[in-house]
């Protein structure tokens, strides 16, 4: 074999090797990614809050998005109304999408779209 063909077969071999990986992934992931983009899409904001704050709302009675349970390590997911969150002190506004910020949060509060809004299409 020349010199050429062998780097070109093992730059090759390389490529399937992470593109497997990859689809491994993805393939153990269960389609966490696609639930969590879901929970994130009906939010029209996030902050972080601290655990105390976060079982504080829990406690309340608002609702836990269980796709927070499905990562290691496990986040803590709560959906607040606006009005609520105002109360937070502590609470820290996160960007909604798939960055650093939003992911290495432990806990997450997701306020809702409102109902009258023009984005939900409800008038």
């Amino acid at each position: 074999m020349s010199p050429v063909f062998e780097r070109r077969l093992r730059e090759q071999r390389a490529r399937v090797l992470v593109r497997a990986h990859g689809y491994r992934q993805r393939r153990h992931a269960h389609g966490v990614w696609l639930r969590l983009w879901r929970v994130l899409a009906d939010a029209s904001a996030a902050y972080a809050v601290s655990s105390e704050d976060a079982r504080a709302l829990v406690a309340e009675g608002h609702a836990v998005q269980p796709v927070g349970a499905e990562f290691e390590p496990r986040k803590l997911i709560v959906t607040v109304p606006a009005d609520r969150v105002r109360t937070i002190a502590c609470a820290v506004p996160v960007p909604i999408r798939m960055g650093g910020a939003l992911l290495a949060a432990p806990c997450l509060v997701l306020v809702p779209f409102d109902a009258a809004s023009p984005r939900t299409g409800v008038q």
